[in-house]
């Protein structure tokens, strides 16, 4: 059976143009962790095949921050000796350099840990200078050093022992440290391509790209799309450039030729996203195949008169197809849903071996029910950002699934021109739904009040673009950084965190970032930009948006909502916002609500379906796993466990109490938690499957934070 593994890596343009600085470190931190770390895996095993999906704007700033054309902010910072930082410089420190996981990249070392916890895990900002005077030059130093340490992956620990040796060292560090540090950053960077380059040669890897700036092109196109997939949603001006879509596919392929030497024969349009319109740009730009999600297959062939009444069958997705139109034909593969999601969101919540070989056990069951000679599941997702929820990486889990992948006799790892090569799909479908990935729409970049403001300052900026070059005396040179510009706002990150979707203590940033390049198209042309795009457009909102207690509750143990007042003043956690750069499917946690009277915590949880194992980490004051299994006739195995002497959790003797009808509650009493007036209380909730592999976790990242309190909680919380 034929498995496809593409990774897809992308960042969006950070550098304003105008002074050739990057923003946001990404594309440097990135290097020395995920792009690094994944392509030195594929090569401990020779007889791995996968296929790398890059940006080729990614590409191009690795190429420029080689050649010390560009510099990142964050660098800059940095390379500041800590005796000389300013007042401006020592918040941007602040407010700047933890950003990261927690879980994995922060606490485990314990004075960059102290150190989080002395600025506040949010930022806040209205407090910023004053916070500045309780950090020492040292602890500045310390945090420079830090947050370019903890971003250097297990590949670059292992060629450099120096790395290492400062986590050992864990603090007090020296300029001079600072410095080889940074000077292994810049190593790493130019190992990037020729690694990738190396391992293209030896036949191990396909590379193939997404359109130059990742934009979403049916949106390109023409934002009137939306309507096919979205018939009710609120638009803006239509925004309509079928143009720059093919520009954006032609740039990549040249970007592609001058970089790896040859063009790509296949495209993963940014998030997936398709539309009929595309196959000829895509056949126009020298691309054979493309790939997209699952749904787009099916909801096709329901549009499809010779499908009808078949769309549902879901074993035709595991082939290649030809998706033939009157304009123009190609090949394509669809990504299997459940099993990428769960490498993506998953895996990182469960051993690595067991979740390797759940992921191994399901694609050898497939393959029971394909023929082996066309069949292909093709695993597509993320392949950046995902190893930052793992403790170690990704490292021990990549191992175990690419050490059984290549040992399994039924198991073959290929790349898709190998595939199409040997197997030209016999199967034809005749229609294209317009969507992407994401619930096969175009939710997340367009119909929200700010999404539709960017849209509308976009095209108002290309329509000034257009007019003025034909009218006024401007160089090529300007003119070309022009529409660089205007295609780097093209791109579909800005997009993804504009709107409620998603929220990240970096939004202000993105923000700025799209309006700066549209700012730069006046710039470059010799115009002042309109005042407007001074102005932001994302409305600020707090990264993790959680409430805490104000109210003693006690609420009726039913799982029904007995009375309205049961709930208020409690905690209060929105689990459907979004917090990271990667969308989950198929996800069933809506709502939590937490708190607590004079006997008693409280958990409820409104989900979209009964779940099987809730389990509840406390963290602080002590460490206790609260876990509840569903068992038949409504009833629940109940466990409280704490840690002993040896590190393990043990059984112990607690009342607990669960239940499920509307929502998931259920309370642990007080004395078991062990829990002191002003003591901070730090837990997160994870749900399980039977088989005790990890589903989802809130939040997501980090953990809920609240002071319990002393006897007086309810008169300091007073209110009418």
């Amino acid at each position: 059976m034929n498995i496809l593994l593409l990774w897809h890596m992308h960042q969006p343009e950070y550098t304003d143009y105008s002074n050739n600085v990057a923003l946001m470190p990404w594309v440097r931190l990135h290097s020395v962790h995920s792009y690094f770390d994944m392509v030195e895996m594929v090569g401990r095993f020779p007889a791995l095949k996968v296929i790398f999906n890059f940006s080729p704007v990614l590409l191009e700033q690795i190429e420029k921050l080689v050649k010390k054309e560009t510099k990142d902010f964050i660098e800059i910072l940095t390379r500041i000796p800590a005796d000389s930082l300013n007042q401006f410089q020592k918040q941007k420190i602040l407010e700047n350099f933890f950003k990261a996981n927690y879980d994995t990249l922060i606490r485990p070392i314990p004075r960059y840990y102290e150190l989080l916890k002395k600025r506040g895990k949010v930022v806040n900002f209205a407090r910023l200078e004053e916070l500045t005077s309780l950090f020492s030059t040292q602890d500045f130093l310390d945090i420079q050093v830090f947050y370019n340490l903890v971003w250097c992956g297990y590949a670059a620990r292992k060629r450099y022992p120096l790395i290492e040796e400062l986590r050992k060292q864990g603090g007090n560090y020296t300029e001079e440290q600072k410095e080889e540090l940074l000077k292994i950053h810049h190593e790493i960077l130019a190992l990037i391509i020729p690694s990738y380059k190396a391992a293209l040669e030896r036949g191990q890897i396909e590379i193939t790209i997404s359109p130059y700036y990742h934009p979403i092109l049916p949106l390109i196109y023409d934002t009137n799309f939306a309507r096919r997939c979205m018939p009710y949603v609120n638009l803006p001006s239509q925004f309509k450039a079928p143009e720059d879509a093919l520009n954006q596919l032609k740039l990549g392929q040249e970007k592609m030729k001058s970089v790896f030497g040859q063009p790509a024969r296949g495209v993963w349009p940014s998030e997936g996203s398709v539309c009929p319109e595309l196959i000829p740009l895509f056949k126009e730009a020298g691309f054979d195949y493309f790939f997209t999600d699952e749904s787009i297959l099916f909801r096709s062939l329901e549009l499809d008169p010779h499908w009808r009444g078949k769309h549902e069958e879901h074993l035709l997705l595991f082939q290649g197809w030809k998706v033939e139109l009157p304009e123009a034909s190609l090949f394509a593969l669809f990504r299997e849903r459940p099993l990428s999601d769960f490498i993506g969101f998953k895996a990182s919540q469960n051993d690595p071996n067991q979740a390797a070989n759940f992921l191994l056990h399901n694609l050898e069951n497939t393959c029971r029910h394909i023929d082996p000679r066309k069949g292909a599941i093709l695993l597509a997702l993320d392949g950046e950002n995902a190893w930052e929820a793992f403790h170690d990486g990704g490292e021990t889990f990549l191992s175990f699934f690419y050490q059984g992948l290549v040992n399994h006799r039924n198991l073959r790892p290929i790349l898709a021109k190998e595939y199409f090569d040997e197997n030209p799909p016999t199967n034809t479908v005749h229609k294209l739904y317009t969507g992407s990935w994401i619930n096969a729409d175009f939710d997340i970049w367009i119909g929200d009040s700010e999404e539709n403001k960017a849209w509308e300052w976009m095209g108002k900026t290309r329509e000034f673009l257009i007019n003025k070059s034909g009218q006024i005396s401007i160089s090529s040179e300007l003119k070309a950084k022009s529409w660089k510009s205007l295609y780097a706002a093209e791109g579909s990150d800005w997009f993804w965190w504009y709107g409620p979707d998603f929220s990240t203590d970096s939004d202000q940033i993105f923000d700025e970032l799209f309006r700066t390049h549209l700012k730069n198209v006046y710039g470059f042309l010799g115009f002042t930009p309109p005042p407007y795009l001074d102005i932001p457009i994302n409305v600020p909102s707090p990264p993790v948006p959680y409430t805490c207690p104000r109210l003693y509750i006690s609420p009726k143990l039913t799982g029904r909502l007995e009375n309205y007042f049961d709930w208020v003043g409690s905690g209060f956690l929105d689990i459907s916002v979004q917090q990271t750069a990667m969308y989950q499917t198929n996800r069933i946690g809506k709502k939590l609500f937490f708190g607590f009277d004079k006997q008693n915590f409280y958990l409820r949880l409104d989900l979209a379906a009964k779940p099987d194992i809730v389990v509840v980490d406390f963290l602080s004051p002590k460490l206790h796993r609260i876990e509840c299994q569903a068992i038949e006739d409504k009833q629940w195995e109940k466990k409280f466990l704490a840690i002993d002497q040896t590190g393990t959790f043990q059984p112990v003797q607690a009342t607990i109490e669960a239940f499920w009808d509307d929502f998931f509650i259920l309370s642990a009493e007080l004395a078991a938690l062990q829990w002191e007036k002003n003591n901070q209380v730090s837990f997160f909730v994870r749900i399980l499957d039977q088989n005790h592999l990890g589903l989802e976790r809130y939040p997501e990242k980090g953990t809920i934070d609240f002071i319990f309190p002393s006897e007086d909680f309810e008169l300091q919380q007073w209110f009418i």
